[in-house]
């Protein structure tokens, strides 16, 4: 009774919020036709014809497939490596380390947040590992859904800022870069973005007040519920391998084969990093995902285990391969449906914040835009390239710093992460829960991060003066 007593208003307004979710929030693939419908409804409505909402519904439904099946790997990756016995031992060690439920959640969160920094789909994976590690402590007494949630804040929180940003990486490097947009924007090296003071002075704040929220928020003793109770089993165990029964099976039951194939992705990991900065490698989700199969398959050391791990794994990605592809539809009816005037609905969007910002506002508008446009179109490469023609042409006229212009974009496109289930699903799958177990704890966070987020791009844009463009020297 005491424990219920203790637990603080913020803790009772998510568990209120929670209960609220898990009553009216729909299934994720509910929430992601709701938006191709609304967006359908608002292409029409400015004037778009319904045989081209229908082809770019149907163009974009498979344009996402590539990302798709990166995400459904990432999922794979990590079960396959969390289900090795050697890993199994290195997130239990980790998973001592709290002492009480409410603390795990801050641990959650605080791991979580650090590896976005580097990898956002290590974020997802290792994160969504550790709360399950954690809810097999019962003596925590740890809220399931409070950690699932903070296994999310690195998504929701900070990844933009950190060397993950695709944002950034684009600016950083004019051969990704469009020739229209870097026309407008010229080479933004990191140490004009993500390397800034003032961004470290953000994530700083963003993190502490990730983790103070988290923990106030986390349900007591009394309150808290567990992953049996959610119906998930946080157990890794696998069953044992079955013993070879026929010649034909010795290749299944030798190590032969795994360490050929992890030979030959050692030598195409060697040139990857050989020739783009560690991190830049690790960042992209194909070098990842080689990187944790290769490693699953050295780590179970025969193909027999290695497959039953992927068969294990392979059921949590459904909601990855069946809803991806709505987004997809989702951000082509936006971009190429044209209107009565021949321009598309994402352009109108942009010219009603670009036509009213100042010098002074600039920070708040671009900041309340891309957190709109991001919670249609959740794709951080993808819609910088949508965004940035607009954004940087009037950062330019208003000369307004083009670095902190891209971490504005940063820092707000994540805000929307936080009640958007299309990054989710990968965790979700991690975890066996849905959306709704998660988005009342989430919602909470973006109710602080807000306000938060739009007083410190303002702020710390104050300080920072316009350099014009630099553009790329020419080779030779």
């Amino acid at each position: 009774m005491a424990a219920d007593i203790q637990d603080s208003r913020s803790a009772r307004f998510a568990l209120r919020c929670s209960n609220w979710a898990e009553r009216w929030f729909p299934d994720s693939w509910v929430f992601a036709a709701l938006a191709v419908v609304l967006v359908s409804v608002a292409a029409i409505a400015m004037g778009g014809k319904p045989t081209d909402t229908a082809k770019a519904f149907g163009d974009g439904f498979w344009s996402l497939i590539p990302f798709t099946m990166q995400m459904a790997f990432v999922v794979i990756g990590g079960y396959v490596v969390a289900s090795s016995p050697p890993a199994v031992k290195l997130i239990d060690r980790l998973a001592r380390i709290p002492s009480n439920g409410r603390s795990a959640v801050c641990w959650v969160a605080l791991i979580s947040m650090v590896a976005s920094l580097l990898n956002w789909g290590l974020s997802l994976v290792f994160g969504g590992l550790l709360v399950r590690a954690l809810a097999r402590r019962t003596d925590l007494k740890m809220d399931y859904r409070a950690a699932g949630a903070a296994a999310y804040l690195g998504l929701g929180a900070v990844w933009a800022l950190g060397l993950s940003s695709s944002a950034a990486q684009l600016q950083a490097n004019p051969a990704s870069l469009p020739p229209s947009i870097l026309a407008i924007t010229g080479v933004i090296p990191f140490t004009e973005t993500i390397f800034l003071w003032q961004s470290g002075v953000m994530l700083a704040a963003l993190v502490v007040v990730s983790l103070v929220v988290a923990y106030a928020t986390a349900p007591g003793p009394g309150s808290a519920r567990s992953a049996e109770a959610c119906g998930v089993d946080p157990s890794f165990s696998a069953p044992p391998t079955p013993q070879r029964t026929r010649p034909g099976e010795w290749l299944e039951y030798s190590p032969i084969l795994i360490l050929l194939l992890v030979a030959l992705a050692a030598g195409w990991l060697y040139n990857e990093f050989s020739t783009k900065p560690a991190i830049t490698a690790i960042s992209g989700l194909n070098t990842y995902n080689l990187l944790f199969i290769m490693a699953g398959a050295l780590l179970h050391w025969r193909p027999r285990s290695f497959l039953d791990a992927v068969a294990r794994a392979v059921p949590t990605t459904t909601g990855v391969l069946i809803q991806f592809p709505l987004y997809g539809s989702i951000a082509a009816i936006l971009t190429q449906v044209q209107g009565a005037d021949a321009q598309s609905l994402a352009h109108h969007i942009s010219t009603f914040f670009v036509q009213i910002a100042t010098h002074d506002t600039y920070a708040l508008l671009m900041g309340v835009y891309s957190a709109v446009l991001g919670f249609f179109i959740p794709s951080g490469g993808g819609k910088w390239i949508i965004e940035a023609p607009y954004v940087m042409l009037v950062a330019n006229d208003l000369q307004y710093h083009l670095g902190w212009a891209v971490q504005i974009y940063n820092a707000a496109e994540a805000l929307p992460n936080l009640i958007n289930p299309f990054y989710m699903l990968p965790l979700l799958g991690v975890l066996g829960l849905k959306a709704r177990d998660l988005i009342g704890f989430s919602f909470v966070q973006l109710l602080v991060h807000v306000p938060l987020v739009l007083f410190l791009l303002w702020i710390l844009g104050t300080t920072l003066q316009y350099t014009p463009p630099v553009m790329p020297t020419p080779a030779g």
